[in-house]
């Protein structure tokens, strides 16, 4: 399969096909790649996001950090090693930036970006050499697998089962008349971005071969989850539906 080069966003988060991923960018090599695909035709703005394995999402020397005691760090890999690679997760999921708006505060330029996750891509290499990171990728086909409708199925009916829970063990009132997609595979990304998970856990469910082994998954983890709510007596409040956005 031929490989493509993309500016590479490393995050904390996870993001899936078909979810939309809002940032808010004013670290100097975020602001860089933002200033150039700014400069690109509006569909073709795309850039690679992967999840952190080990390293920051913003350097150690980031205006409102609370270390800026330790020694200085700046450049494109700041905060992820001298071999940024070994720093993140193998697989990740291409966006699209359908807006890119600058914003002016008294010390400098930022961006406020929306972006859409579109295509899981395997991450080859990483080039540290410009002002921001750029990931050699390895686009990867989304198959279905054997059974995924009938896993789909079930899946849906765990899902409402454990928002139920959910709602309940946070005091709040679920809302109701939202319909899942029938689509097996969007039907997959949705869930495994609206469960409240560990980044670990959201990242296998990313890197799951096909649509039906990340179903599967999905109906064991939302089963287990669901068990556990009912045995608690309360949780703190979480917005199933809301990604949160980046501070980069």
């Amino acid at each position: 399969m031929t490989s493509l080069r993309l500016p590479l966003f490393p995050l904390n988060s996870v993001l899936f096909p078909g979810l939309v991923l809002p940032l808010n960018v004013f670290e100097a090599r975020y602001r860089a790649m933002m200033r150039d695909l700014s400069a690109v035709p509006e569909d073709d703005r795309r850039f690679a996001v992967i999840a952190i394995r080990d390293g920051r999402e913003v350097a150690a020397t980031a205006q409102g950090m609370p270390d800026a005691t330790l020694p200085s760090a700046d450049g494109p890999a700041a905060g992820f090693g001298d071999d940024p690679v070994q720093a993140f997760h193998t697989v990740g999921c291409i966006a699209d930036a359908a807006t890119i708006r600058e914003k002016s505060s008294d010390d400098d330029t930022g961006y406020e970006i929306l972006a859409t996750g579109t295509t899981r891509f395997r991450l080859l290499s990483v080039d540290a050499s410009g002002p921001y990171l750029t990931g050699e990728l390895e686009e990867l086909e989304d198959s279905e697998g054997e059974g995924a409708g009938a896993l789909a199925s079930g899946v849906v009916r765990a899902f409402r089962t454990y928002q139920k829970r959910l709602a309940w063990a946070n005091e709040r009132t679920l809302s109701s008349g939202q319909d899942l997609p029938a689509d097996p595979s969007v039907l997959s990304y949705l869930v495994a971005a609206a469960a409240v998970l560990d980044v670990p856990a959201k990242q296998r469910l990313l890197e799951a071969p096909d649509t039906a082994s990340r179903l599967g998954q999905e109906l064991k983890l939302l089963r287990q989850e669901s068990a556990l709510l009912g045995k608690l007596p309360s949780l703190p409040a979480v917005d199933l539906t809301r990604q949160p956005t980046s501070p980069n």
